[in-house]
């Protein structure tokens, strides 16, 4: 192979010389970089006159990000959509028209939040503005609150807490419609809308909704059939219980909030429809109307318009009257302690994130059992301390004393049981905050002791 060699140039290398101005005998590079200045100038001058949308483009976010749940989160896309339009309100006041045309055109425009929404669940729930006149009704309200988003956590959905008044007429009861109301035009995301009144609590961590069960169904809350629809003189208000329930994020049901908000405190006849609801419910204990009374009215009364996509669920406890577990949850434990004795999978120490696949593994082994919801050995749902008014106190005075209070502790320490678990720890006992590091192999090792 023929190299060739470096020479060197015996010709004398010019100097590197400052700045001087360019030879008026143009040549070919000093042209070219005239014209490339005369472009940098008017690109400039185009930038300036359109600097608006130029702007715009600039400070868009232009990364994508990954939330938790893996969905890819980019910019929102440039085309218009219903939050461009200055008629769509979030009030519950106001109608709604073609929601499901908008929330489907939203997701299309939205493939990754698109992917997975029918499955997606939004747990809402909230508390009076003020402070609790109760001693120990901020502290509860605050570990109930912990209580669900420790459940969302597990069970990945998301959360939204609320406490202020969306509608200044819309207070007590009524305030959940408002914020259901806003939470679908926030959301259109999620499929589902899961409210849960702040006395409420999650009692078993591993339950999973049966979603697939209401594929034809828009509301679904815990009720009785003949206790809503039949004819009977003796109705009751408690026919249905609106503490715990789901509504999907659709046209149907914004017309339902719509027509449900009218028996509230909206409109001049709210004194007008306490009559009417006092009249049915011989058992409804104060006069004004409720959103849980005027719902079972306008499931009776137009039972062909909301009653088909309107699901009575009576299947599990989605949410329990809390009297029915007075002095249950000590047996509970000791006999899910005993399944875990008996199958060692269940028992192995594991990462939070698992949770979902470990209380799927112990399905089997509760039927195996026989333990089913509603049965005597399955951990209640949702234990609902409805009547406790664990914030103002004024508790139902059928109840003794302190009842309410310290039933409600011991049923949010089962629950936080169930997650500190995983973290390592537990209660001594389910009437204290004291733990103790969870032994190797519980419960197994507390009999090799």
């Amino acid at each position: 192979m023929i190299m060739k060699c470096k020479t060197s140039n015996m010709t004398p290398r010019k100097s590197k010389r400052s700045f001087s101005f360019p030879n008026p005998n143009l040549n070919g590079g000093t042209l070219l970089f005239l014209k490339a200045t005369i472009f940098i100038l008017f690109f400039l001058f185009v930038l300036w006159f359109t600097k608006d949308k130029f702007t715009t483009l600039f400070l868009t976010p232009t990364k994508t990000l990954t939330s938790r749940s893996n969905v890819v989160l980019g910019p929102d896309p440039p085309q218009k959509t219903f939050y461009d339009d200055p008629h769509v309100s979030y009030a519950i006041d106001k109608p709604m028209t073609n929601w499901d045309e908008k929330r489907s055109h939203w997701l299309r425009l939205h493939p990754s939040l698109a992917r997975g929404a029918s499955d997606r669940v939004l747990m809402v729930t909230g508390t009076q503005p003020g402070p609790c006149k109760n001693p120990v009704g901020d502290h509860l309200l605050l570990r109930s609150f912990k209580n669900k988003v420790d459940y969302c956590r597990l069970q990945g959905c998301e959360v939204f807490y609320n406490n202020v008044y969306l509608h200044p007429k819309m207070d007590s009861y009524w305030a959940k419609l408002t914020v259901i109301r806003s939470a679908m035009v926030a959301h259109p995301d999620v499929e589902w809308i899961w409210w849960m009144d702040a006395d409420a609590v999650i009692t078993d961590m591993e339950f999973k909704l049966p979603l697939e069960r209401y594929k034809d169904h828009n509301l679904i809350v815990h009720g009785w059939d003949n206790m809503v629809y039949g004819d009977s003189e003796n109705k009751s208000w408690t026919g249905l219980n609106t503490g715990s329930y789901l509504v999907r994020n659709c046209q149907w049901s914004m017309d339902l909030f719509y027509e449900w908000s009218k028996m509230g405190p909206l409109t001049s006849n709210y004194e007008k429809w306490g009559k009417i609801l006092k009249d049915m419910f011989k058992d409804k204990p104060f006069p004004l109307p409720d959103d849980q009374s005027s719902l079972i009215y306008m499931l009776y009364k137009e039972r062909r318009k909301w009653g088909p996509k309107t699901y009575l669920e009576g299947g599990y406890d989605l949410e329990s009257y809390w009297v029915a577990m007075l002095g249950r949850y000590e047996e509970l434990i000791f006999g899910y302690n005993d399944l875990e004795e008996d199958v060692s999978g269940l028992r192995r120490r594991h990462a939070e994130k698992l949770s979902k696949w470990y209380g799927e593994l112990r399905e089997p082994h509760l039927r195996k059992r026989g333990w089913v919801p509603l049965s005597k050995g399955k951990r209640h749902f949702v234990t609902h301390f409805t009547g406790c008014q664990p914030c103002s106190g004024n508790h139902n005075p059928s109840y003794v004393g302190e009842t309410c209070w310290n039933e409600m502790e011991k049923a949010l320490n089962f629950g936080d049981d169930q997650v500190l678990r995983k973290y390592g720890f537990m209660r001594k006992n389910l009437s204290t905050s004291s733990v103790y590091e969870v032994p190797f192999d519980y419960p197994w090792s507390d009999l090799l002791r």
